[in-house]
């Protein structure tokens, strides 16, 4: 019985990673939740510790569901790189109580031409910001609603704070010219940190079919209530007047959740796993107001993992690969189309794949 319910929690934590979505829709890092592994019993308290290392490669255009081959075609797309490492510290209580600490280091290269001389530059005209440091973390409690050592099923819920430790305001030159360079706050969707206090609910499930397959849910939420931090979205430029006019001149801080849901099996220290990832920034916040800047927009992704139990730990690899990408209507772009009669909506980059590794130590 141990060995299944290390097998079905454990996997649950890892397949609750939260991810920074793939591309210019800035779904940002939340690292991980508590799951406990089963290798203790309920009583006896402990700590664990995870780093996940987190990249992907941001290229390809889409404007709704829409792909926009051209852009790569004629080499005008935006390119994002982004790496991350959530590192996220875990003590276990007693009676399926859990507490956790979440820290992401982030570090960010966006390469673009629209930003800077613009897409006619040509290939001189391609130049690249950058954003490094913390981003915000999380403090999290958790609670198993039934005794994880004896359930063949079992769901956890968590609640938990956001705090905005991360730059939101991050700062890196934009060059106009040979002889112009202006400073400017980066894109939002390499920022440190979106600059609201956030607030988050979980629900997470596990169902032992046997003692080599399982089932997994998660459901995610993040409520962030502010509606807008301040910064301009003009990367150190004049203001123009349509963005004040249609409420884009300033960053919002929008919400964001995950679903997820799938299966594992058990080969003795090896567990292979396959599921669906669903992440979104919706265009409105269920908190609050939700002008301002925001690339809305949702990614479904399966995602094929392994992990590899060691002694006091594991490690572990999943890879979400994109089968949907779209970018959606914003409370602006709605604006805009109300206001001109024509249908507008604005575009974004995303990936095809990114890839999570790491480690998990209990001490």
């Amino acid at each position: 019985m141990k060995k299944i319910v290390a097998l079905v929690a454990s996997f649950i934590f890892f397949a609750s990673l939260k991810v920074q979505s793939q591309g210019c829709v800035a779904v940002r890092s939340t690292g991980g939740v508590c799951m406990l592994d089963g290798s203790h019993d309920t009583v006896r308290t402990n700590w664990e510790l995870y780093a996940n290392n987190r990249y992907f490669r941001s290229f390809r255009h889409f404007r709704g569901s829409e792909e926009e081959e051209n852009r790569v075609k004629e080499g005008t797309e935006v390119i994002n790189h982004s790496y991350s490492l959530d590192l996220t510290l875990i003590r276990k209580l007693h009676n399926g109580w859990s507490v956790g600490f979440n820290l992401p280091i982030n570090s960010n290269a966006r390469s673009s031409m629209y930003e800077h001389g613009g897409n006619g530059g040509g290939a001189d005209g391609r130049h690249k910001t950058h954003s490094f440091g913390i981003g915000d973390i999380r403090l999290t409690v958790y609670k198993w609603l039934l005794d994880p050592a004896v359930a063949k099923a079992n769901v956890q819920i968590g609640v938990g704070i956001k705090l905005p430790t991360g730059d939101y305001k991050y700062q890196d030159y934009f060059i106009k010219n040979d002889s112009t360079r202006l400073l400017g706050p980066v894109d939002q969707s390499i920022q440190l940190g979106d600059g609201g206090t956030g607030f988050t609910t979980e629900l997470n499930a596990y169902y032992n079919i046997s003692h080599r397959i399982g089932l997994y849910g998660n459901v995610y939420y993040l409520f962030n209530p502010r509606e807008q931090n301040g910064v301009s979205t003009s990367r150190g430029g004049a203001t123009a007047a349509s963005s004040i006019l249609y409420r884009s001149d300033v960053m919002s801080v929008p919400d964001q959740y995950m679903l997820r849901a799938g299966i594992n099996v058990n080969f003795n220290r090896l567990t292979l796993s396959a599921g669906v990832r669903d992440e979104c920034v919706p265009a409105r916040d269920a908190i609050g107001g939700s002008d301002g800047f925001r690339r809305p927009g949702y990614i479904v992704s399966v995602e094929p993992g392994l992990q590899y139990h060691i002694k006091g730990g594991m490690l572990y690899a999943f890879v979400p690969v994109a089968v949907v990408r779209n970018r959606t209507q914003s409370v602006p772009d709605k604006i805009r189309t109300a206001e001109t009669g024509t249908y507008t909506i604005g575009d974004a980059a995303f990936a095809d794949y990114l890839v999570n590794i790491g480690l998990a130590i209990q001490f």
